[in-house]
């Protein structure tokens, strides 16, 4: 059956897409326009390509301080690459001034790529920016990411979902553990056995008290996966007791895992 589909869908005869159903992503760039554009967890091979296209060919480059220079490397070297990156306890840039920065190089009639890493959408403010271009009449497309609260995980060997486990996962950022936090932490352990954390690296001992005092064995397995991707990728696997202990860190940048899933870990580079 499987070749007589491949037949099938090879054959000339049958009906082509239109060239205006194909390519519409990564179509160059007008004057004036913005895309934002997801840069995936590091390595270049997890790029889109429509994103490895418009890189090609844009005017202006306004990247996130979690893009690798092999991404940045790709881009038209004609380009203006604006740095527009924040991390936890360093200077970083205003998100008012990110979005004014886009708007003015799309005034100069720039073609401008707003490469963020991982997923624009999933914790990377990317709607944020979005609005402020239908504010000021900025004309934009938006070209998805691999987020790399899949990615990272996917890329330790570790599932987010397996049927043996879980049929639900929570993808979670960090700043969630200061005092405005908007989550029920007790309703959040119970209704979800996997919790994947973005930007958890620095509060991490913090994280796993609250995690246990929710609710959570302090056996239950944690996985950290740092530069998901990259070739100086590490991965850490242990427990809540572990993480709260200080005896398993976590260096920023780092994906968080909190789960069974953990367990059903299987390495695969290298083999």
């Amino acid at each position: 059956m499987l070749i007589q589909m491949n037949a099938l869908y090879l054959d000339p005869s049958m009906p082509k897409r239109s060239p205006d159903m194909v390519g519409q992503l990564s179509a160059p760039l007008q004057a004036g326009e913005v895309a934002l554009v997801g840069a995936g967890p590091g390595d270049p091979d997890l790029l889109t390509i429509a994103a490895i296209k418009l890189l090609a060919d844009c005017d202006a480059i306004v990247h996130d301080a979690l893009v690798s220079e092999a991404i940045l490397s790709l881009g038209s070297i004609n380009a203006e690459c604006i740095y527009a990156g924040k991390r936890g306890g360093r200077p970083s840039a205003d998100q008012q001034d990110i979005s004014d920065a886009l708007i003015r190089l799309a005034k100069e009639n720039k073609r401008v790529v707003r490469l963020k890493g991982g997923d624009p959408f999933v914790f990377g403010r990317g709607g944020e920016e979005a609005r402020a271009l239908v504010r000021a009449g900025v004309k934009f497309r938006v070209v998805p990411g691999i987020t790399s609260g899949v990615a990272g995980p996917a890329m330790a060997g570790i599932p987010v979902t397996d049927r043996t486990v879980n049929s639900s996962i929570a993808f979670l950022t960090g700043h969630e553990l200061s005092d405005e936090s908007r989550i029920n932490w007790p309703a959040l352990v119970s209704a979800f056995p996997v919790l994947v954390f973005y930007m958890a690296a620095r509060i991490l001992p913090d994280l796993a008290e609250r995690l246990i005092v929710a609710g959570l064995s302090e056996s239950m397995p944690v996985a950290i996966i740092h530069n998901a991707s990259l070739p100086d990728e590490t991965v850490e696997v242990g427990t809540l007791a572990g993480a709260k202990s200080g005896s398993i860190k976590a260096l920023p940048p780092s994906i968080v895992i909190v789960g069974e899933v953990v367990d059903d870990r299987t390495p695969w580079k290298g083999s």
